[in-house]
């Protein structure tokens, strides 16, 4: 299974992700191993959607990624 994921961070911003091991991604992400949100610590786990397909995952994390896919997020998770 492959699971997209929506975090909150400190600086009260989002971070969108996808992974295949969630837990273990968000373990990650809480120790300072991402670069992204490392100096954005603590993070929370908002929501994260499960897909069969690895492509469709990503393709669906490029969407939130997006313009439009940022106001989908706002209205609907934040």
């Amino acid at each position: 299974m492959w699971y997209v994921y929506i975090l909150t961070c400190n600086d009260e911003r989002t971070y969108v992700g996808c992974t295949d091991n969630l837990d273990g991604r968000l373990k990650r992400h809480q120790s300072g191993w991402v670069p992204a949100t490392k100096s954005r610590l603590p993070v929370k786990l908002i929501t994260y959607m499960v897909f069969s397909d690895k492509y469709k995952a990503y393709d669906f994390e490029r969407y939130l990624k997006s313009g439009s896919g940022r106001a989908f997020l706002k209205k609907r998770f934040l």
